[in-house]
């Protein structure tokens, strides 16, 4: 098979044989796509740093007949996230999406959509803006659960279908509840008001151009945990990132 260069998310690597290494990446045209890189762990490997995590990328590779993993020619880094990882908490935001884009994207179907979201979010990290990892960590966490299929109705009661006046989630159903059919939860915790008020404002605005407020670690927690638990229902494991995302501010 003629080989395919395709712009790429890098999401993980693995050390793999001796100086070799297993990579997963996003592509544009592909989806989410694991190969080996041969000799990239040596001193002189012509890769150089283009695997670091969410480094964007140009990466070229082919794929031979009844092979699993896709053989990695040639990599050329388009735009490293290098300036983001300023402290703890930034490195840990970068750790966190690149887990979740790991784990929820099926292999080799076409993601676009998640690609530009990433492209988007880590754009939006770059500019260094006052919040921009707290404001791109939740607008990533809910773009990519309503991407991926199971956001809640986050306007009416997934039991009674009624409209919520107070909005609770638990581990134990899917969707939100009205304060009513939370007494039949075991346990729940609110979503309140205001990160309701964002989430709706999040699903029709670029995270660009969403209005100006004061985005700090607690003041969207109970979205981001509502969201991290979706998603850890839907991929049926926990996230290692979301504690130590929390932990860091």
């Amino acid at each position: 098979m003629p080989a395919r260069m395709s712009e790429s998310f890098i999401l993980q690597s693995w050390p793999f044989k001796e100086g070799d290494l297993v990579v997963s990446f996003l592509t544009r045209d592909q989806g989410k796509v694991r190969g080996v890189a041969r000799r990239a762990r040596r001193p002189k490997s012509g890769f150089g740093s283009g695997f670091e995590r969410l480094s964007q990328v140009k990466l070229s590779y082919f794929q031979k007949e009844n092979r699993e993993l896709v053989s990695i020619d040639s990599i050329e880094l388009l735009q490293s996230q290098f300036g983001i990882v300023n402290d703890f908490m930034a490195a840990c935001a970068l750790d966190y999406l690149a887990e979740v884009s790991e784990q929820i994207l099926p292999a080799m179907e076409p993601s676009e959509k998640h690609f530009r979201l990433l492209a988007a979010v880590l754009e939006h990290m770059r500019t260094a803006e006052p919040g921009a990892i707290w404001r791109g960590v939740t607008y990533f966490s809910l773009w990519a659960v309503r991407l991926a299929g199971f956001l809640p109705e986050l306007d009416a009661c997934s039991e009674c279908g009624q409209e919520l006046d107070r909005a609770f989630y638990t581990r134990f159903r899917n969707g939100l509840l009205c304060t009513d059919c939370r007494r039949a939860a075991p346990s729940s915790w609110e979503l309140d008001a205001t990160s309701l008020d964002i989430a709706r404002e999040m699903l029709r605005t670029p995270v660009s151009q969403l209005q100006p407020r004061t985005w700090t670690q607690a003041g969207t927690a109970s979205l981001r945990r509502m969201l991290g638990q979706q998603i850890e229902t839907h991929i049926e494991r926990k996230l290692v990132t979301l504690k130590l995302l929390d932990a860091a501010a």
